[in-house]
């Protein structure tokens, strides 16, 4: 990838359950290079899956200050970022919010680019969501997934 052009994001994360085995996908697009990528857990939600395929794409950039357009079927993700919700959850400790540890380390990794986002409607034909979902899907259908430590410790910190 150049480092001056823009970089196009596209995301998605998926649920077998909500929770369940998830998986996320992201299709990476600058100039005439491509990357996908995708990962997934035994345990999980879409929520998480979703907000994670923006982390793990944003992660894979390896300059600083890229101008990236993120692209996601998430209005949970989209919504936290372009309605403002995320810094008042920072600024209340993220009372009753779930995804802390994601949202800390998405604000990490964002801060390092120039970000927007754009919402599409998910399963309506665009082609690199429609990747990025299979990759998701496939991704949680593998065998031996891991655990998502995250998840499992605000689960088990509710009981």
């Amino acid at each position: 990838m150049e480092n001056g052009s823009t970089i196009y994001l596209y995301t998605d994360g998926a649920a077998s359950g909500n929770p369940g085995p998830g998986g996320w996908g992201v299709v990476l697009k600058c100039g005439t290079l491509r990357k996908e990528m995708s990962g997934g857990f035994r345990l999980t939600t879409n929520n998480r899956m979703e907000l994670l395929a923006v982390i793990m794409g944003l992660e894979a950039i390896k300059w600083q200050n890229a101008t990236v357009e993120v692209w996601s079927d998430s209005s949970y993700v989209v919504k936290a970022i372009t309605e403002g919700w995320l810094p008042k959850w920072i600024a209340t400790g993220f009372k009753k919010k779930k995804n802390a540890d994601l949202w800390l380390r998405f604000q990490a990794v964002s801060s390092q680019h120039n970000v927007t986002f754009h919402w599409l409607k998910g399963h309506a034909g665009h082609p690199e969501n429609e990747r990025c979902d299979r990759l998701a899907v496939e991704a949680y259908g593998l065998p031996g997934l891991p655990a998502d430590e995250g998840y499992e410790k605000e689960e088990s910190a509710l009981f």
